[in-house]
C-alpha cells in the first residue's frame, strides 16, 4: 500500500479519534473493565492532566490552547468513568485483598499515606478543600470577569476593525481574521465561565462518591463476605482512599492548569520564562531577601542552616543575574552609539500616507458608527457616497473613521489631506429637527444647524419627535447628522478631492465606453495635469463631470487652438449648458436671474485687461461679495433664482471673487436657445442706492 493511500486513512483515524475517546468513556460506566485496564486508564488520566499542565504553562496567550474548555469536560468524564469503574471493582472484588483494585490504587493508598486509611481521608479532604474552595472558585471568577469584559471590548475593537478596513489599512481578508480571532476570544472565555463549574461539581462528586464508597464497602463486607467492622473497615477504607486519591491529584492538575490559562495575559513568553523574568530579574529584590533570610537564620532558636544556606543560595542567585546584566550592558552601548550617531534609519514605507478623509469622533459617538451596536451612520455615509457619485459624477475615496480621545465626547472632526475640513456637535440619545419654511411654532432645545443645508435647527429629546413633525420640522437622528455633514464636505471641497489616481481610473471608463477618445485628448493634445485642472474648476463650481464623453469632446475640438485652462474649462462649460442650467433652475423655461450693472461690468473688464482679475483694485474684491449678498436678498423677495448671469470674459474671474457667497454665475454662452431670459435684480452700485432711497421714501 502507497503512502498517499495510507495518509488519508490516517486523517480519518484522527477524525474519530475524538469520538472513540468519549464513546469508551461513557462505555466504562457501564462495562466492567479488568484491573490490567483500570491500572493503564489510571496512568493515562495522570499523564494526560500533566501534558494539560505543561501545554498551559508554554502557551503565550489563552488562545493558544482554546481547545482547553472541551479538555477540561473530558478530562472531568474521564475521572468519574474511572471513579465509577473503580467502585465496581472495590465493592465486589475489595474482600479478596488490597490489590483487587489495580496496582495503582494499592499504590497511592499504601505509598502515599503509608497504609493508615486515617491519614489518608485527612489528605483527600485537604486535597478537596484546595480544589475546591482555592484554585477552581478562583479560576470560576477570573474566567467570569474576562469573559464580562471581553464581550464588552468586541464593540469597540469591531469598530476599530471596521475603520482599518474602511481606510484602507487591512484588507478583507486580514479583517475577517482579526474579527474571527475576537470571536474566538469571546467563545473562549465564555466557555471557561462555563467548563469551571465542570471542576467545582467534580470536586463535590468525589467527596460524595468517598462517603458511598466507604459505607457501601464496609456493608458489603460485613453483610455479604461475614468480615468484622474493623477487618472491613481497613480493607475498603484504604482502598477507598487510594481510588480517591488517584483520581483527585489529576482533578488538582487541572484545576492549577484552568487558573492558569485563564489568568494568562498576551504575551510573546511563555510563562516559564516569563515567570523567572519578572520574578528573579532585579538583583536588588534578591540581595534583599538574602540579607532578610540571613538576618532570621542568626537570631538564637531558629533553624539556622536553612535559613542560611537559602540566603546564600539567593545571593548567589542575584549576583550571577547582576553579573549578566552588566555583561549585556558592556555588550550594548556600541548599538546605543551607532542609534545615537544614526537615530534615523528610516524607508518610505515608515511613513504612514495622509488619508484622503478622514473622520475623528468622541467616544460617545462610537456606537453611532459601530453596526454591531445599531449604528447606521457609517452606512449613511456610504449611501451619501454613492448619491454625489451618481450626481457630480465623481467616486470619493473611503473615509477613515477613528476615535479621538482627545475631543469632547460628543464632538466629531472630519479632515481632507490631513486638515481639518469640518467639525460639529452630535448627541446619540437626541434628534435634530430642522427648520423648514411651513413649520408652525418654534421648539425649545439646544442650537443646531443642518450640515448639509446651512439651515437652522435645534437638539431635541427623542420623545418629542412625533410633535416636532406635527410642527413641520425635518427630523434626523445623530447618525444622519454625521453623515450630512460629511456629504457637505464633499460637496464643498469635490475639487480637492479629485486626485491624480481618481482622473486616471475616470479616464480608463471612458475610454473602455469610447475607444481613442482619451487618446485623442490626453496626452495628444493636453498633459493629464490639463485636464485635471480642468475637471477640478468644473466640480469647484458644482459642475457634475458625469458626462466625461461631452466634456472630451469638447477639449478635443478647442485645445488645438487654446491651452488655457481657464478658456478650455468655459469652453466645457458652454457644452454642458443645458445641464447646468437645468439643474440650477430645475427645468424652468423663463430664467429669472441676476443681472450685472453696467459700471461694475465695466469696471471689471477696465481693470481686468489683459492680467485677468489678479489687476482688480482689492476695493472692488472686498465690495463685490457684499453687494452680492445684497442682491441675493433682493432677488429672494422677489422669487427670483439666486444667479449671477455675466458676460462669457467675466464670468470665471467673477465666480471666483464670489466663491466665499456661494452664488452661481453664469455666461451667456451657457444659456440654451430655447429659454428666456429675464433680469429680475442687478448687482451694483446703483442698484444699491435706488433701494435704500425706495426705503426712505417708504419710510
Amino acid at each position: 500500500m502507497s503512502a498517499m493511500a495510507v495518509a488519508p486513512r490516517g486523517r480519518g483515524l484522527v477524525h474519530l479519534a475524538g469520538t472513540v475517546l468519549v464513546l469508551l468513556i461513557l462505555a466504562m460506566m457501564v462495562l466492567p473493565l479488568p484491573t490490567f485496564m483500570l491500572d493503564m486508564l489510571f496512568t493515562f488520566n495522570i499523564a494526560l492532566a500533566v501534558i494539560v499542565l505543561l501545554v498551559s504553562l508554554n502557551a503565550s496567550r489563552p488562545l493558544d490552547f482554546s481547545v482547553f474548555p472541551t479538555v477540561l469536560l473530558v478530562t472531568t468524564l474521564l475521572r468519574l468513568a474511572l471513579n465509577v469503574a473503580s467502585t465496581r471493582i472495590i465493592l465486589i472484588q475489595g474482600h479478596t485483598g488490597t490489590d483487587s483494585a489495580g496496582k495503582v490504587i494499592e499504590s497511592f493508598g499504601n505509598f502515599l499515606v503509608a497504609g493508615n486509611y486515617t491519614v489518608g481521608l485527612v489528605v483527600f479532604v485537604i486535597l478537596i478543600i484546595i480544589n475546591f474552595i482555592v484554585i477552581t472558585r478562583g479560576a470560576g471568577r477570573i474566567a467570569e470577569v474576562a469573559a464580562r469584559f471581553t464581550l464588552d471590548a468586541m464593540p469597540g475593537k469591531q469598530f476599530a476593525i471596521d475603520a482599518d478596513l474602511n481606510a484602507g489599512a487591512i484588507g478583507e481578508q486580514e479583517a475577517r481574521r482579526q474579527r474571527a480571532e475576537i470571536a474566538r476570544e469571546s467563545d473562549f472565555y465564555g466557555a471557561m465561565d462555563g467548563a469551571s463549574k465542570f471542576v467545582r461539581g467534580d470536586a463535590v462528586a468525589a467527596l460524595i462518591i468517598l462517603a458511598i464508597n466507604l459505607v457501601g464497602g464496609i456493608a458489603v463486607g460485613v453483610f455479604q463476605h461475614g468480615m468484622g467492622l474493623a477487618e472491613a473497615l481497613d480493607r475498603y477504607a484504604l482502598l477507598t482512599v487510594g481510588d480517591g486519591l488517584v483520581a483527585q491529584i489529576p482533578a488538582l492538575v487541572i484545576s492549577t492548569a484552568a487558573g492558569i490559562v485563564v489568568s494568562r495575559t498576551s504575551n510573546e513568553q511563555d510563562l516559564n520564562r516569563e515567570f523567572v523574568a519578572q520574578l528573579f530579574g532585579r538583583p536588588q529584590i534578591l540581595y534583599v531577601a538574602a540579607s532578610v533570610l540571613a538576618v532570621l537564620g542568626v537570631i538564637p532558636g531558629m533553624p539556622h542552616a536553612a535559613f542560611l544556606l537559602l540566603a546564600a543560595i539567593l545571593a548567589a542567585t542575584a549576583y550571577f543575574v547582576d553579573q549578566r546584566q552588566r555583561g549585556r550592558e558592556v555588550l550594548e552601548p556600541e548599538l546605543e552609539e551607532e542609534e545615537a550617531e544614526a537615530p534615523t534609519e528610516l524607508s518610505w514605507a515608515d511613513l504612514p500616507p495622509v488619508d484622503v478623509l478622514g473622520l475623528e469622533v468622541g467616544y460617545r459617538l462610537i456606537p453611532l458608527l459601530d453596526r454591531r451596536q445599531g449604528g447606521q451612520a457609517l452606512k449613511l455615509i456610504t449611501e451619501g457616497r454613492l448619491r454625489f457619485a451618481l450626481e457630480m459624477g465623481l467616486v470619493v475615496p473611503p473615509i477613515r473613521v477613528r476615535d479621538n480621545m482627545e475631543l469632547r465626547p460628543t464632538r466629531y472632526r472630519i479632515s481632507l489631506k490631513g486638515v481639518e475640513a469640518a467639525s460639529g456637535e452630535a448627541y446619540p440619545e437626541m434628534l435634530l429637527a430642522i427648520e423648514t419654511s411651513d413649520m408652525m411654532g418654534k421648539l425649545k432645545g439646544e442650537p443646531g444647524i443642518d450640515p448639509l443645508t446651512g439651515a437652522t435647527g435645534i437638539w431635541i429629546g427623542a420623545d418629542e419627535r412625533e410633535r416636532a413633525l406635527m410642527r413641520g420640522y425635518q427630523v434626523i437622528d445623530a447618525g444622519h447628522a454625521i453623515a450630512r455633514h460629511v456629504e457637505s464636505v464633499y460637496r464643498a471641497r469635490a475639487g480637492d478631492l479629485l486626485g491624480r489616481a481618481e482622473i486616471q481610473q475616470l479616464l480608463d471608463s471612458v475610454n473602455a465606453a469610447t475607444p481613442g477618445l482619451v487618446e485623442e485628448v490626453t496626452p495628444r493634445l493636453l498633459p493629464l495635469t490639463a485636464v485635471q485642472a480642468i475637471l477640478q474648476n468644473l466640480l469647484a463650481e458644482g459642475v457634475s463631470i458625469r458626462d466625461t464623453r461631452s466634456i472630451l469632446e469638447s477639449l478635443a475640438a478647442r485645445a488645438s487652438r487654446s491651452q488655457d485652462i481657464d478658456e478650455l474649462t468655459e469652453t466645457v462649460r458652454a457644452a454642458l449648458g443645458r445641464h447646468i442650467v437645468d439643474r440650477l433652475f430645475e427645468g424652468a423655461e423663463t430664467l429669472y436671474v441676476i443681472g450685472l450693472a453696467p459700471e461694475i461690468e465695466e469696471r471689471l473688464l477696465a481693470e481686468m485687461g489683459e492680467e485677468g482679475e489678479a489687476m482688480v483694485s482689492p476695493e472692488l474684491v472686498e465690495t463685490l461679495p457684499l453687494l452680492a449678498e445684497r442682491a441675493m436678498g433682493r432677488q429672494a423677495q422677489r422669487g427670483g433664482t439666486q444667479v449671477v448671469l455675466a458676460a462669457p470674459a467675466l464670468r470665471a474671474p467673477l465666480s471666483r471673487m464670489l466663491r466665499r457667497t456661494g452664488l452661481p454665475v453664469l455666461s451667456y454662452a451657457e444659456i440654451p436657445a430655447d429659454k428666456s431670459l429675464q433680469i429680475t435684480t442687478l448687482l451694483g452700485m446703483e442698484e444699491e442706492r435706488e433701494h435704500e432711497a425706495a426705503q426712505v421714501s417708504g419710510a
